[in-house]
């Protein structure tokens, strides 16, 4: 009795621990995209350089993962060439520094709610980017659940109140990237045995998206701080939004770590319908019956492609557990077999 009790409390403890993880990352991901599109929007502190915004993150994240790593060494880094720097890491780095530009730009142009709806896409590009890389496997089935999906996304865009066209070929710029940049992740660093955490990812990634963002900087924004004499850097404002942007980075870790990368996407879609009631209660952003009718097809269509997402993982793990049990017998008949074959000698 007390044995069961005991059980039952540790599951209850990891249940706790599992919805605490999810409401880290929620709230970590909701002020992040709240702050950024506070700092880049013209009605608001009305600092349009996105460019620069992901510069500072990228400045500061880069610092204290060297911090991190060098002095306090709460991570060992990761043993890597500089073969598989230049052709694993610079290409990941060049596709999310591309992808942090675009997303970025993108509050500038439009409105929060319409940004998450947009984000729906994301598991279109990943799994057609798969495809066509041969990451993924076609299937009839899984493709038309895409359709759907996009099909609610323009549902949703055609109902926009204030639709922005540049706005919306920026995010799904940003979309694209991000989406190549995790499969090229899958192919390039998991398939040769290589896991980054937060910590090491920011330590390799950071000072090369910093690179990477530096060149258009220097044409676009560069010379548009330069002869704006009024500029100031305002340490409150950028600090707290750097360090948000950091721990957004550990908060990830820490919850595909603790449960999964499916928990993430599950709970992505409870902080998308957060982010649409604030933006229309909070911000005042216009969200139509229309935006909600083809976010809502949207988000069935992304609830049933994670729902497909479990049934394939349980079906690997029992499949799996099925291989290492007759693993074990496989072992079991054999010594069994060798005793059998002892004792007859010994006769």
């Amino acid at each position: 009795m007390g044995k069961g009790r005991a059980l039952s409390d540790g599951v209850i403890k990891k249940i706790i621990l599992s919805y605490t993880y999810v409401a880290i990352w929620i709230f970590l991901s909701f002020t992040v995209i709240v702050y950024n599109k506070y700092i880049l929007d013209k009605k608001m502190y009305n600092w349009p350089f996105p460019i620069t915004l992901t510069m500072i993150h990228m400045g500061f994240c880069s610092s204290l993962a060297v911090i991190l790593i060098k002095v306090f060494k709460v991570v060992e880094p990761v043993s890597m060439s500089r073969e598989t720097y230049l052709r694993s890491v610079v290409p990941i780095g060049a596709l999310y520094s591309l992808s942090l530009w675009l997303s970025n730009s993108a509050y500038i142009y439009l409105s929060v709610s319409f940004i998450q709806m947009l984000k729906a896409l994301m598991p279109v590009a990943v799994y057609s980017i798969g495809v066509l890389l041969k990451k993924e496997t076609f299937k009839s089935q899984t493709m038309t659940n895409m359709l759907s999906i996009s099909f609610g996304v323009a549902i949703a865009a055609y109902g926009e109140a204030k639709f922005d066209g540049w706005g919306v070929f920026l995010q799904l710029g940003a979309v694209a990237f991000e989406a190549t940049r995790l499969v090229l992740i899958q192919i390039l660093l998991t398939s040769k045995g290589i896991n980054l955490n937060p910590i090491t990812s920011l330590y390799y990634v950071a000072p090369c998206c910093l690179v990477f963002l530096s060149v258009p900087w220097i044409f676009v924004e560069f010379p548009v701080l330069r002869d704006t004499s009024s500029f100031h850097f305002d340490f409150l404002i950028f600090g707290t939004n750097s360090v948000c942007a950091f721990a957004l980075n550990l908060a990830v870790f820490l919850l595909v770590g603790k449960t999964s990368a499916l928990t993430m996407n599950v709970a992505g879609v409870v902080k998308d319908w957060l982010l649409i009631a604030f933006s229309w209660s909070v911000i005042k952003d216009t969200v139509t019956p229309i935006n909600l009718f083809g976010y809502g097809l949207a988000f069935l269509g992304v609830g049933y492609y994670n729902h497909c997402k479990l049934q394939a993982l349980k079906a690997k793990d029992a499949q799996k557990k099925v291989q290492a049990s007759d693993d074990e017998a496989g072992k079991l008949l054999e010594e069994r077999e060798s005793e059998a074959k002892r004792n007859e000698t010994q006769d």
